[in-house]
């Protein structure tokens, strides 16, 4: 839920400043693409820390090597925040970010099939989770290519 408050805060936040006075941030895309790299920065440092366990507990076992698999991952989301805001090179970043959401969903129901805790708290359940990966999904991909 905490990458979904910081989705939306973030991006309140940011038209509020447009709104306010900074030019900057006097657009919806520019709002939005920020608030996505905000959240995926939020995000990624849980794949090096105190969470990595339950992380790499979540990559289900046909996959190989999941511990590589969760540093990558995390990688690619800091990668990606950073592409996101650079309008010249945000609708690629877009499309590997989609597709980072894509790859790592099989792992989000795997938590939630086989009831995994993350730190310390039940993973959301499939319905729920299916859901916020969409408005991920859709918030990642009008970001990378709205103008």
């Amino acid at each position: 839920m905490a990458p979904f408050i910081m989705l939306v805060g973030s991006l309140l936040l940011f038209r509020l400043a447009g709104y306010m006075g900074w030019t900057y941030f006097d657009d919806w895309t520019t709002s939005l693409r920020f608030a996505v790299a905000l959240m995926f920065l939020l995000t990624a440092p849980a794949h090096w820390g105190k969470r990595q366990p339950d992380l790499i507990r979540m990559v289900p076992p046909a996959f190989p090597r999941p511990e590589l698999l969760v540093t990558l991952t995390g990688w690619l989301e800091i990668i990606g925040a950073v592409g996101i805001v650079i309008p010249a090179v945000s609708p690629y970043a877009a499309g590997g970010l989609a597709l980072l959401l894509a790859a790592m969903f099989p792992a989000n129901v795997h938590a939630a099939r086989n009831r995994l805790t993350l730190a310390g708290k039940p993973a959301t359940p499939i319905l729920p989770r299916t859901l916020l990966q969409l408005v991920f999904l859709a918030a990642v991909l009008l970001a990378g290519f709205m103008k």
